[in-house]
């Protein structure tokens, strides 16, 4: 039985109209296409000054290894998958292909889509991608069903054994007979300390 599937997903992004004069648009993921074949911020639809890009189809990989964090997406109302976007590091050489001139291109790349919510934290934990959660179409929570039930083995709670206390265990220099201040066990013997001489 196969450990991984795949599926390529479309990832769709929303500009509209930034709430102040420092940021001019706000840009967003907002949908998933599964089965979506290769783009590059396509324009999909407008809306006034709000426009809405295939920005990129990036693969969505699952592995059986990971369900239980498949299921706790599938239990979320709605399920979701998570877009990973990060601040796009050759931005001044894509500004001659961005979306409506380079004064309005996003400076943002699609990473990857992940279906586990527990990657989806360790990349808002990290504080560089942008992490938005994504409504998954039914065909694509069919699909990561399916492959959840497939695989999904529900492990036996073990509860941990507390290791017993080792009564004759001897710890160095705990319990010195020279030592003759119970207060601080661990203070040098004083038959060891160099004597001081008056001069």
């Amino acid at each position: 039985m196969e450990k991984t599937a795949e599926i390529p997903v479309g990832v769709v992004v929303r500009r509209s109209p930034g709430s102040t004069r420092w940021a001019k648009w706000v840009w967003r993921a907002v949908a998933v296409m599964p089965g979506a074949a290769p783009a590059s911020w396509r324009v999909l639809r407008r809306e006034g000054e709000a426009v809405e890009y295939h920005a990129a189809t990036v693969t969505l990989l699952v592995h059986r290894a990971e369900t239980e964090a498949y299921r706790a997406a599938l239990a979320s109302e709605p399920p979701c998958v998570w877009a990973i976007l990060r601040p796009d590091e050759d931005e001044d050489d894509h500004a001659a292909a961005a979306p409506g001139g380079a004064d309005e291109r996003p400076g943002l790349v699609v990473h990857s889509v992940t279906a586990s919510p527990y990657d989806a934290q360790d990349y808002l934990d990290s504080g560089e991608e942008i992490v938005e959660a994504i409504p998954a179409p039914p065909g694509l929570v069919a699909w990561l069903r399916d492959f959840v039930d497939r695989h999904h083995v529900d492990e036996p709670f073990k509860k941990r054994r507390r290791d017993r206390l080792d009564v004759e265990r001897v710890e160095d220099g705990v319990g010195d007979p020279r030592v003759r201040q119970a207060a601080d066990v661990y203070r040098a013997p004083a038959a060891l300390k160099p004597k001081r001489t008056l001069q």
